[in-house]
C-alpha cells in the first residue's frame, strides 16, 4: 500500500485513439503541460482502437447508407453525412501536419486508399441509391462518386460479390475511390510513442479506480498500480476519460449533475475472417449494405478489404453479440453496477422502447457459424465456410439518455463528449464514428474545457488544420486545395496534388 501522491496538468485515463489525440493536441499547444495517462492494459490500442476490435473504415459517409436519411416527402436529408464528412477531413489535415511534423513517418503504416462502395438490391433500394448519390454529388465533399445499375459494371467494380449471382432482383452501387481503411490500433501506438518522446507520464497496468473532486478543486484519482499492488493517488486540474465502454462508470463517479441521468447498453460484435488468400486478392473495396429492419445502425453489413499487420485481409460483418461487460477486459457486473438511482427509470424506457432491438439481439447470440456464412452469401454467393473463421470484435455501449427529441430512455448511436459545467473534467461516450472523427471530437473538448484559452490557441490549430472555423462543404476550392494536399501527404495518390507539394508546410495554405 503507498501513499504516494503526484500531481500534473492534465490526466487521460485510456490509451486508445481519443486519448492520444488529445494528448498529441495538448502537446502542440502548450508543450510544457504535464500530462499523465493512466491505462490499466500491457500497451495503448488494446480495447477499442485496436486493429481487430473495429471496421477500420475511415468513416465519411462515402458509402454508410445510415448517415442519409429518407424523409416522409421522400427526399434525403444528407446533413449527417456531410457533417461526418466535414470531420474526416479535420482528421486527414491533422495527420498530415503529423507527417509533415516527421511525428508520423510513414502514413503507410496507418492508412491506405481503398474505393468505398454503397451496394442495394431491390427497386426501392435502388430508387433511395440513386436520390442519394443526386444529393450528394452536388456537394464537393462527394465528387468523383459513381452510379451504375449495369451488371457488367457492378461486376468490374466487385468481382467476388457478382460472381455465380443469381440476379433476380435490380441492383444498384456507387463507387467513390477516395475512400481509405484506416489501422487506428497502429496509428494509436505511432501517437503514444510519440507522447513518451515528449516526456509524456504513460502508465500502463494502472487502473483508475475511483475519481472524486478534492477541496483545493483539483480532481483526485485513486489509481491501482497493477504490477505492484500499489494505491496511489494522483490528482490534476483537468481530467479526461478516454476509457471506451469503461468511461461511464468513471464519469458517474465524479458525481458531476451533467453525469445524471446517462446509461449504457453494452453491445459486441463478432466478425467472419477469410483465411484463404486467394480469395482475399479478388476483392478490393470496402462495401456497406443497408442495416435489417429491426436492425441498429451499427449491424450495417459490410465486406472489407483490411490491411493489418502489413497483411491484406477480408472481414465481412458484424454480427451482433451480447455481454453484460463494458469492455473486452472488463466484468460481467459492469452493466448492473451501471444501473444508478438517477438513471433507472432511463434505463427501464430504453429496455421498453427497444423491444424490436433486444430481439434482434437475440436473434443474433442464437446463430450458428453456418447461419453467419448464409448472411456471408448474400454478399459472396460462392462463399465457403471453410475459408472463413469468427472472431469476436469490440465491445461497445451504446449510449441512454433522455432528450427533448426522443423522450426518456433514447437510444444514442453517435459519439458524444459529456463535460462538466466548468470544464475541468470530461468523458468520451459512444460509439461510430468515433475514431475516424477523434480529431473534430477532441477540438470540441479542447473548446469546452480550456475556453480561457482558444483564443491565443487559435493559430496553431489554424496551423493544424487550415480548414478551422471553416465549411470545406461550402468551400469548393479550399477543399479541392486542402484534399489534395492530404492525399499527397498520407500517401493516397498524388494525382492533382503536385500543386501543393511545392508547400510543404500546411500553414501556408490560405485561410
Amino acid at each position: 500500500m503507498s501513499n504516494r501522491q503526484t500531481e500534473t496538468d492534465v490526466i487521460l485515463i485510456g490509451a486508445g485513439i481519443m486519448s492520444a489525440t488529445l494528448g498529441t493536441l495538448l502537446k502542440e499547444l502548450v508543450p510544457d503541460w504535464k500530462i499523465t495517462v493512466f491505462e490499466k492494459l500491457e500497451g495503448p490500442g488494446e480495447e477499442s482502437s485496436n486493429e481487430w476490435n473495429n471496421a477500420g473504415t475511415g468513416h465519411s459517409a462515402l458509402c454508410e447508407l445510415n448517415y442519409t436519411v429518407e424523409k416522409p416527402d421522400g427526399s434525403l436529408d444528407i446533413s449527417k453525412a456531410i457533417n461526418v464528412n466535414e470531420q474526416f477531413q479535420i482528421s486527414r489535415q491533422f495527420w498530415s501536419y503529423l507527417v509533415n511534423r516527421n511525428i508520423i513517418r510513414n502514413p503507410k503504416d496507418f492508412i491506405m486508399p481503398l474505393p468505398h462502395i454503397s451496394l442495394v438490391e431491390g427497386e426501392k433500394d435502388v430508387t433511395f441509391l440513386r436520390k442519394r448519390f443526386e444529393a450528394l454529388s452536388n456537394n464537393p465533399l462527394f465528387q468523383g462518386m459513381e452510379f451504375s445499375e449495369d451488371n457488367g459494371k457492378l461486376a468490374e467494380w466487385m468481382p467476388l460479390i457478382m460472381e455465380g449471382r443469381r440476379v433476380d432482383e435490380p441492383m444498384a452501387a456507387t463507387k467513390i475511390d477516395s475512400g481509405t481503411d484506416v489501422n487506428f490500433g497502429a496509428l494509436t501506438r505511432i501517437l503514444f510513442d510519440h507522447l513518451k518522446n515528449q516526456k509524456v507520464d504513460i502508465k500502463y497496468k494502472h487502473q483508475v479506480d475511483d475519481i472524486k473532486r478534492a477541496s483545493n478543486g483539483l480532481w483526485e484519482l485513486k489509481v491501482w498500480n497493477m504490477a505492484t499492488g500499489a494505491i496511489e493517488r494522483h490528482s490534476a486540474k483537468f481530467v479526461f476519460i478516454g476509457g471506451g465502454g469503461g468511461s461511464l462508470p468513471l464519469l458517474q463517479k465524479t458525481g458531476i449533475p451533467e453525469s445524471r441521468h446517462i446509461g449504457g447498453f453494452p453491445v459486441s460484435g463478432l466478425f467472419l475472417v477469410c483465411n484463404n488468400p486467394d480469395v482475399v486478392e479478388q476483392h478490393h473495396a470496402k462495401v456497406y449494405g443497408k442495416a435489417k429492419v429491426g436492425a441498429p445502425p451499427m449491424s450495417v453489413p459490410h465486406l472489407d478489404t483490411r490491411y493489418i499487420d502489413d497483411k491484406k485481409s477480408l472481414l465481412f460483418g458484424p454480427f451482433a453479440g451480447f455481454t453484460p461487460k463494458f469492455l473486452k477486459t472488463g466484468s460481467n457486473m459492469d452493466l448492473i453496477n451501471s444501473v444508478k438511482p438517477n438513471n433507472l427509470v432511463t434505463m427501464l424506457a430504453a429496455g421498453a422502447k427497444n423491444i424490436p432491438l433486444t430481439k434482434y439481439l437475440i436473434e443474433q447470440l442464437m446463430l450458428s457459424k453456418e447461419q453467419r456464412i448464409e448472411e456471408l452469401r448474400e454478399f459472396i454467393p460462392n462463399a465457403r465456410s471453410e475459408d472463413w473463421d469468427i472472431i469476436v470484435a469490440g465491445q461497445r455501449v451504446q449510449v441512454i439518455k433522455d432528450t427533448v427529441a426522443g423522450g426518456k430512455g433514447t437510444l444514442q448511436f453517435g459519439t458524444e463528449v459529456v463535460s462538466a459545467a466548468d470544464g475541468s473534467v470530461a468523458a468520451l461516450l459512444g460509439a461510430s464514428p468515433g475514431a475516424s472523427t477523434a480529431v473534430h471530437v477532441m477540438l470540441e473538448v479542447i473548446k469546452k474545457c480550456f475556453p480561457q484559452h482558444v483564443k491565443a490557441w487559435e493559430p496553431k490549430i489554424m496551423e493544424m488544420i487550415p480548414s478551422y472555423g471553416l465549411k470545406l462543404s461550402e468551400n469548393q476550392e479550399l477543399f479541392n486545395e486542402l484534399h489534395a494536399f492530404t492525399t499527397w501527404a498520407l500517401g493516397l495518390g498524388g494525382e492533382s496534388s503536385m500543386a501543393i507539394h511545392e508547400n510543404e508546410e500546411r500553414k501556408t495554405v490560405s485561410h
